[in-house]
């Protein structure tokens, strides 16, 4: 029996435990809630990785590359990629929220407006430096930790012969970490049954139907990104096969998907990718970083189609100038927003504010917030997972053989054969 189950592909296991907490938490209701704590469980051993994966995985990647490729131009490459989505993304939200009559025959009216203290744009760089890297560690604050793992993998670099017993420490830890997301990554279909679980008990399918043209609306746009810009991108761009791709993401997709975390999904999109042919280097400097600026569907697609959703429960018109503050603000926020669940609401304020409607609107659409930050974080992942392929092709970081091996690479035995033929280069 035991035998059966550890032949079972991974990715038809995370289904699985997907498929069967969606309907324990319709069969059960509310009492369905208790399983919570499966995917709390899930969720706390997942954060347990993030800060030491990313500080050892960013600096290996930095001191792997640097003797590789021209990392300057990497970098370039791989932000422009994210800008770009991020405008696509905004666009396609904005179209798509015109186009629906998502507020329907409800109009709210607005009291008084409250103040929310954003950092600006010159506190947000300042944020970026870690005035204690050990407390930044600690605590969690992932940019400064990519910022601060990215100065040591630099001056590594620079230092050279004296600085390779650091270096090969960093390689030493990095493997550890491998290692340990392996063993905590066996817990996936467990957590995302439990998560499921809680979710469609607490919510249900009755308590989402007033707002059912606004999920609707908002996972629609999702769709068409992933589907037309990410295929698209990877289908013209790289040119390699869309549906390849997107059969090696679904395990992230679906882990995304569930948990709602871009960060807490690093470990098996950096297993996707690693599946795809990406080269660990390039798959460990990629991620981490599209984690944090690359959120399409948080910081593009949510704030646009929110904003307009807003104005029409409150009848507020919207005129070609407001798209258009909508369109920027959203593309800036889509490169800037937190990969941590929830970020996405203090984005919307900032869409909110720069376009003038009522920050209460928030409040409204807070309690479907989950739902909604499931299809958002899909997407970010995905479009992480595509930039590291069409740009990995376009620098030699990606392995078209591997890519298209009909394999199951996203399994647990093929996974850990992955990680252990693409250690970090130690030169």
């Amino acid at each position: 029996m035991w035998q059966t189950i550890k032949q079972i592909p991974f990715w038809q296991k995370v289904l699985a435990g997907f498929i069967l907490g969606a309907l324990t938490g319709v069969i059960f209701g509310e009492s369905a809630t208790i399983l919570r704590p499966l995917g709390d469980l899930f969720i706390s051993a997942i954060k347990m990785l993030v800060a030491p994966l990313i500080l050892c995985a960013i600096v290996v990647s930095i001191t792997s590359l640097g003797s590789q490729v021209n990392l300057k131009r990497l970098s370039f490459k791989t932000l422009a990629m994210f800008m770009f989505t991020g405008t696509l993304a905004s666009l396609i939200g904005l179209t798509v929220g015109s186009l629906i009559d998502m507020g329907g025959s409800m109009e709210l009216v607005a009291t008084e407006v409250r103040e929310r203290d954003v950092p600006g744009f010159a506190q947000v760089l300042l944020n970026m430096i870690p005035v204690n890297p050990f407390a930044s560690l600690a605590e969690g604050k992932v940019l400064q930790i990519i910022v601060f793992a990215a100065l040591i993998g630099i001056a590594i670099n620079k230092v050279g012969e004296k600085a390779e017993p650091l270096k090969r420490g960093f390689e030493a830890g990095a493997e550890v970490m491998f290692q340990l997301t392996r063993m905590v990554l066996q817990l996936t279909p467990i957590g995302v049954f439990g998560l499921m679980a809680w979710v469609v008990g607490e919510y249900g399918l009755s308590t989402l139907l007033p707002l059912g043209k606004f999920i609707g609306a908002i996972y629609l746009a999702a769709l068409i990104h992933i589907i037309f810009v990410y295929g698209g991108l990877i289908k013209f761009a790289a040119k390699l096969s869309p549906v390849q791709f997107f059969r090696k993401a679904m395990p992230a997709q679906l882990v995304a998907f569930t948990t709602a975390s871009s960060f807490g999904t690093l470990p098996a999109s950096t297993r996707c990718s690693e599946s795809m042919g990406v080269s660990k280097q390039y798959g460990s400097f990629v991620l981490p970083l599209g984690a944090t600026m690359n959120m399409d569907g948080c910081g593009g697609i949510y704030p646009a189609i929110a904003a307009i959703f807003i104005a029409q429960i409150y009848g507020i018109p919207l005129d070609m100038t407001d798209y258009m503050l909508i369109a920027v603000t959203a593309t800036v926020a889509s490169v800037g927003t937190a990969g941590v669940p929830g970020s996405a609401m203090v984005m919307l304020s900032v869409t909110l504010g720069v376009v003038g409607l009522p920050l209460e609107g928030i409040a409204f659409i807070a309690a479907i917030d989950r739902i909604i930050d499931m299809i958002r974080t899909s997407t970010n992942v995905t479009g992480d997972m595509m930039t590291a392929v069409v740009i990995g092709k376009s620098e030699g970081q990606l392995d078209e053989q591997q890519f298209y091996a009909n394999d199951e690479a996203v399994g647990e035995d093929a996974s850990e054969a992955l990680l252990a033929k693409s250690k970090p280069v130690s030169e």
